[in-house]
């Protein structure tokens, strides 16, 4: 069904997410068709002489085309189900650190909410393959960082992201997802539920339309945004050939702050980090380090973990009289104590609220 005919109700958006549908037309031109017709709208509802005049003959073609096939009501209400909201540049709700940077991307899909607190933020990216010194120290740069009122980005992959974002959730501070697929579906699948938390407590964005798969060609520019919502990029840990090394090249075209954390200089998992390092990046140690090179002051107060009144009992005592300094497995633990995981597990989760274990991502746990 044709929309042709009229104007309708629907909002700005809508008609910017129905260009989005022509494949000829990307940030460049949707620039032109604001400085010719004033809104995306009045350009979908331009005449074919009217385009051809703004536009390249092919470009104006493919606008006629989808136009006369597509109705966009439809497409509208398919791409915001299920709470999922559509801004373009022209939206209060889009990103205003991402509105600056070349090419930004037109219409984004966001489940959650952005709030104006996210320009404060940081994006902590790594390896997919973290090792414990890199969970560790991705979770204490994130965790502090967030305590602080920094809002965390990441992309939601396995490794150094998730426990990037974790850390900031169990701060009780905000993190933003970037997908490198449509917005319902995430991946890797073991991250569901972490991404529903993320839309809890902070957003899950995409520029790819709802159903898209992943593909490894959509990681590059999803690094691209990541990069693109913060003030500055930290790799905490990355191999010499880790994608992650990607968003810093894009933070630097953007005039961002490009961050590592060194890591010791025969480990194969520190190697990427070491050479940005001495191509240029700031070698940070710590959360106290990103926040004085990039002149922020703490936005809130520092939390003070969850404390309990109650006594330790003596199974408490006896867990926790098993727990070091050194990263342990879950198993590993419950196999000393002659208990059960999930009874471990549970307890495990008490002394993390009374501030006297940790977990650092994937299982493992310290004593604090």
């Amino acid at each position: 069904m044709s929309e042709t005919g009229t104007h309708t109700t629907l909002p700005e958006s809508a008609w910017w997410l129905a260009m989005k549908q022509v494949s000829q037309i990307g940030p460049g031109r949707f620039r032109i068709m604001l400085e010719h017709f004033g809104s995306v709208q009045d350009a979908w509802h331009a005449s074919a002489q009217e385009l051809r005049s703004a536009l390249d003959a092919r470009t104006a073609a493919e606008i006629l085309t989808a136009r006369d096939s597509l109705n966009v009501e439809e497409l509208w209400e398919r791409s915001t189900r299920g709470g999922v909201r559509v801004a373009c540049w022209l939206d209060d709700e889009y990103p205003a650190l991402l509105r600056e940077i070349p090419a930004p991307p037109p219409v984004i899909y966001i489940r959650g909410q952005l709030q104006e607190t996210d320009s404060v933020s940081v994006a902590i990216v790594g390896t997919r393959r973290a090792t414990v010194y890199g969970r560790d120290v991705t979770y204490r740069i994130a965790y502090d960082l967030a305590q602080a009122g920094v809002s965390i980005v990441s992309g939601l992959a396995l490794g150094v992201d998730g426990v990037a974002h974790r850390a900031a959730l169990e701060a009780g501070g905000r993190t933003i997802a970037v997908l490198g697929s449509g917005i319902d579906v995430i991946y890797p699948g073991e991250h569901r539920d972490l991404a529903r938390r993320i839309s809890d407590q902070g957003a899950v964005i995409s520029d790819y339309a709802p159903g898209t798969k992943p593909d490894r060609f959509n990681f590059p520019p999803r690094n691209r945004i990541i990069s693109g919502l913060a003030l500055g990029v930290v790799v905490t840990e990355a191999p010499d050939r880790s994608g992650a090394l990607l968003t810093v090249n894009f933070a630097a075209e953007q005039g961002r702050d490009a961050f590592a954390v060194p890591g010791p200089v025969h480990a194969s998992a520190s190697a990427g980090c070491l050479r940005i390092i001495r191509e240029g990046a700031t070698m940070v140690r710590n959360a106290e380090d990103i926040l004085e090179d990039l002149h922020i002051r703490r936005v809130s107060a520092p939390m003070e973990p969850v404390q309990t009144a109650l006594p330790l009992s003596s199974e408490d005592r006896h867990l926790l009289s098993l727990l070091t300094g050194q990263a342990q497995h879950i198993d590993d633990i419950a196999e000393k104590a002659s208990r059960p995981v999930p009874d471990v597990s549970g307890q495990l989760m008490m002394l993390e609220l009374q501030g006297l274990a940790r977990s650092v991502g994937a299982g493992f746990y310290i004593r604090t």
